[in-house]
């Protein structure tokens, strides 16, 4: 592990976070002199940001805390296009209107983990289509297209994949690596920004920016990469087998979250502890040496401090507690996430497939029907065997709630309203 002088880079080395460094020397002493300008982008491609891209986040994060100034990049103007990073098919594209939604939709989830101001690093949040929809096309390929090679933009990776899987790659899509460059080329005249970040699938994109503006303005930037995190099983970050896993709670709920870092393989709990939560390393180094049924205090310690820098600490105090109940006490929790139901559906019966589609414990009924043959789905703690079985208000117990299982760590209650 490489001794660096600066705070940020001892922090993101010593919790795992740095897998590449255009020049790791030179921006140890660029961050150890004093503050620097740092972005990462995010496409709106979706409502709310999913785990995966916390990898992102966090390191904004440590960024900010070792008292440099974070730029969170709101791909307006690039989600028009669509990164063809680490994609086997063209994106779908999306309305002016729907790139607008969602990016609403995912602001919040930044000032959870930065602080925003007017201060020297106070964190800005900056839209590309501030300077990308305003571009003359042919001058833009007069004055910058010249500086990139058609023979370097198909040795990327995220080019070569798609052509040697023979999957098209559209003309709108090449374009992708070129806008983004020009994206760090316009932060660092707009904000002196000297550090771009992101997964390793963006170090060709990043790559270019630092060309680019090395060649157009003789400025020294620097690129910094993750690692692509996958689990131990090498699935891959942010999603499940029930969708992904959202950063926005009216997306997923807090318990739901909370259950989902609960539920870490034992391989990946010290990684992720160091990861995605700011608990001290020598506390992190203790929970790591917990093995069997102790090592479950260790997820817990994880679900409820990752939950709290997304959610709040009452969020996640709640959702450990909702936990603790369901599962240790076996009770019902109101923490658990909740269906409404039209009484007078439950007067009439509702039959336990559709009740499973519309708590989302399943997407379809197929999937609800397959579930009760393997004897997944229970009605407060009871299986279902027979896939027409009825849920009806005979089924309500004292707090006047349902609970309606998929297996054992997902529930929902269902009430009457």
């Amino acid at each position: 592990m490489t001794a660096y002088k600066s705070d940020f880079l001892r922090t993101l080395s010593e919790r795992g976070y740095i897998h590449q460094c255009t020049d790791d020397e030179a921006l140890d002493a660029t961050t150890a002199k004093g503050p620097v300008c740092a972005y990462i982008g995010f496409d709106c491609t979706a409502p709310s940001l999913h785990v995966g891209s916390l990898l992102g986040i966090m390191m904004l994060r440590k960024l900010q805390q070792a008292g440099h100034k974070p730029i969170v990049l709101m791909g307006g103007g690039t989600t028009k296009v669509g990164d063809p990073s680490g994609k086997d098919e063209s994106r779908q594209l999306l309305t002016d209107a729907d790139i607008a939604a969602n990016m609403a939709g995912i602001r919040d989830v930044f000032t959870r983990f930065l602080t925003f101001g007017d201060g020297p690093t106070d964190a800005l949040m900056v839209n590309n289509a501030d300077w990308l929809d305003e571009l003359s096309y042919i001058s833009f390929l007069r004055d910058y297209g010249r500086h990139f090679t058609v023979n370097r933009m198909l040795s990327f990776d995220s080019v070569k994949t798609r052509l040697e899987r023979e999957q098209p790659l559209t003309f709108l899509e090449f374009n992708y690596m070129i806008l983004q460059a020009y994206d760090f080329l316009e932060l660092h005249r707009r904000f002196d920004c000297t550090l771009q970040m992101g997964g390793s699938d963006q170090w060709g994109n990043i790559v270019n920016g630092i060309e680019l503006s090395r060649r157009v303005d003789g400025a020294e930037l620097y690129g910094l990469t993750t690692a692509l995190l996958t689990t131990a099983s090498g699935a891959k970050m942010g999603k499940t087998a029930d969708g992904a896993v959202w950063l926005n709670a009216d997306m997923l709920s807090p318990y739901d979250y909370w259950q989902y870092w609960r539920n870490t393989e034992d391989a990946d709990v010290g990684r992720f502890l160091k990861l995605f939560t700011e608990l001290p390393l020598g506390e992190i180094a203790k929970l790591e040496m917990l093995q069997g049924a102790e090592l479950n205090e260790a997820k817990k310690t994880l679900a409820t401090e990752a939950t709290r820098l997304a959610h709040g600490d009452a969020a996640a105090a709640q959702a450990a507690e909702t936990a603790r109940q369901t599962f240790e006490q076996g009770t019902l929790a109101d923490g658990l996430p909740t269906l409404d139901i039209d009484p007078a559906k439950l007067r009439e019966g509702i039959g336990i497939l559709t009740l499973a589609v519309e708590a989302g414990l399943a997407a379809t009924n197929g999937e609800a029907r397959r579930a009760v043959s393997n004897n997944a789905i229970a009605v407060n703690g009871v299986r279902v065997t027979d896939p027409k079985h009825e849920v009806g208000e005979a089924d309500l117990v004292e707090d006047g709630a349902i609970k309606l299982s998929f297996g054992k760590k997902r529930h929902v209650l269902i009430r009457p309203a």
